[in-house]
């Protein structure tokens, strides 16, 4: 199994890329796990730039990352009560073209960490609705860390049962990429 994972926060150590570490510690033996890192590099989206002779490449590298991988780790800080533009940003290029968009039927989870106790909690609604509408299979389960600048030790959550929750959200992702192989 390969997880892209999509990191809202563009900041060097941000709580939520120690997040999206901590979530990848938790994947099954044999998993990968790809950060994308051109977020920042994304023009946003337009109908314009939409077509093979006007596409951006980072734009295509993402469409083809989205396909390559199994399921979907979107990490999400909270900007103002909803997920940053960048992700919604990625997701949107992702969702197009509607009816053969890469993301259509991928498995994805979602969390988010914040320096509030709200622990992100109206970014990672909206990226579980945004996620949905763009046609991924979202877990209706999130994770959200709250008081984040003080919730890490040494790459870990440091309260055991928000760790065990992580451990659990990543093992449902895991059976629901396992699920769609038998299924398909």
């Amino acid at each position: 199994m390969n997880v892209l994972v999509l990191v809202g926060s563009l900041r060097a150590g941000s709580t939520n890329r120690q997040l999206a570490d901590a979530a990848v510690a938790h994947l099954p033996e044999g998993t990968s796990a790809t950060v994308f890192e051109q977020l920042a590099d994304l023009p946003h989206y337009s109908e314009e730039l939409d077509h093979d002779d006007a596409l951006p490449q980072v734009a295509r590298d993402l469409r083809e990352a989205v396909a390559d991988h199994d399921a979907l780790l979107l990490v999400t800080p909270e900007y103002n009560g909803s997920m940053p533009s960048a992700l919604k940003n990625a997701v949107d290029w992702a969702s197009r073209p509607r009816g053969a968009a890469v993301v259509a039927t991928k498995p994805a989870a979602v969390l988010g960490a914040s320096g509030s106790p709200r622990a992100a909690q109206w970014a990672r609604e909206d990226g579980v609705k945004v996620l949905t509408v763009a046609g991924a299979d979202v877990l209706d389960d999130t994770v959200g860390v709250g008081s984040a600048f003080q919730a890490f030790e040494e790459g870990r959550l440091s309260d055991a049962d928000l760790d065990l929750a992580l451990r659990d959200l990543v093992r449902a992702l895991a059976e629901k990429v396992e699920q769609a192989r038998t299924a398909a």
